[in-house]
């Protein structure tokens, strides 16, 4: 790795966490985390903080709510129910509505299928309630 490289990935990373930090208010602190666990695929957080927080999240091409719409009908297309319950709370955070949010889900049953749409909208009914 050049020092330009890392220069670069250390940009991304601070990127990220303010990324992050915007859509999930209060759950990362103020300070340089370290998000590693010391187990198994450690690493994933951090590549996850770089590639999609900081380099897709942090673009300048999108808002965040126009990210949230998109992403809400990937994770239902991809039935990623597990990552579908955080980004419903960024979507929040994001200004979507519920009424939105449930748009998203009808809009996707006609792509992605009803079993998906109906598995997103057990996840959401479980979010929102909480």
């Amino acid at each position: 790795m050049t020092a330009e490289d890392a220069q670069g990935s250390t940009d991304l990373r601070s990127a990220g966490l303010e990324a992050m930090r915007a859509a999930l208010p209060g759950v990362f602190p103020d300070d340089d985390p370290d998000l590693r666990d010391g187990r198994l695929g450690e690493d994933l957080v951090e590549i996850g903080l770089t590639s999609v927080w900081g380099a897709l999240w942090a673009r300048k091409g999108l808002g965040p709510r126009d990210r949230s719409l998109l992403t809400l009908g990937i994770l239902i297309a991809l039935g990623a129910e597990a990552e579908l319950r955080t980004h419903v709370r960024i979507a929040v955070t994001n200004g979507l509505t519920e009424d939105e949010i449930a748009e998203v889900i009808y809009h996707t049953a006609g792509y992605a299928g009803f079993p998906r749409a109906t598995a997103a909208r057990a996840v959401v009914r479980e979010v929102l309630s909480a």
